[in-house]
């Protein structure tokens, strides 16, 4: 059983030296990001939550959902929140041919100019990217983000408070943390976002967009 929150083994990190896995900073922050959305299940309750403690986040979007909730894209836009590309259907790219996967992560890109000026950043669906596909992205001037640390909140086995308790343990300056705004992680992000927002906001974190 995966025990959350898991990181990148130190050599994938070092061997995949152009992926950002975190952020170099001399200031308290650190940088929250939302894969899967926008859901009508839960981001909007994640909006209001981030307000709560004035966080920002930058949200990792589905090309299918901007598409069938363009209102809720729009509220993440509005309360200037960062948005970023997470392909089409959620497409995992060791299973998928680079040019279907680059033409999917094209359509999102379409999708999110329609709303806002993109900034090209784009994390892949499972961490899971091959070299052909990262340097077709570059090639095209995307940056591909992956994470420090992701909570598993869409796990049907999380210890929500030891997920909670490690978070808030080994979060540092420059880190990039990975829930999920998705009906699948709702009732595990509800347990585990308000809690530790509250913490890092008390420790005097600030929340960056990327």
């Amino acid at each position: 059983m995966n025990i959350y929150p898991l990181k990148f083994p130190a050599v994938i990190q070092y061997l995949s030296s152009s992926l950002l896995f975190k952020k170099e900073s001399s200031s308290k922050i650190i940088y929250l990001t939302f894969d899967d959305g926008p859901s009508p299940d839960i981001t909007p309750w994640v909006l209001e939550e981030l307000n709560k403690v004035k966080a920002k986040a930058t949200f990792f979007c589905l090309g299918k959902n901007i598409k069938k909730y363009p209102d809720i894209f729009k509220q993440i836009i509005q309360n200037n929140h960062g948005v970023g590309n997470h392909t089409y259907f959620h497409l995992d790219g060791w299973r998928t041919k680079t040019n279907m996967y680059i033409e999917e992560v094209e359509q999102t890109e379409n999708l999110i100019e329609q709303f806002t000026r993109s900034q090209k950043i784009f994390r892949p669906p499972y961490g899971r990217i091959t070299p052909a596909q990262i340097k077709k992205l570059k090639a095209k001037a995307y940056e591909v983000i992956l994470w420090t640390s992701i909570s598993g909140d869409f796990s049907h086995h999380l210890d929500t408070n030891k997920v909670i308790k490690k978070m808030m343990k080994h979060t540092k300056s420059g880190h990039i943390l990975v829930f999920h705004d998705s009906k699948k992680a709702a009732k595990n992000l509800k347990a585990i976002l308000p809690e530790l927002l509250k913490g890092w906001h008390t420790k005097g974190y600030e929340f960056g967009l990327l």
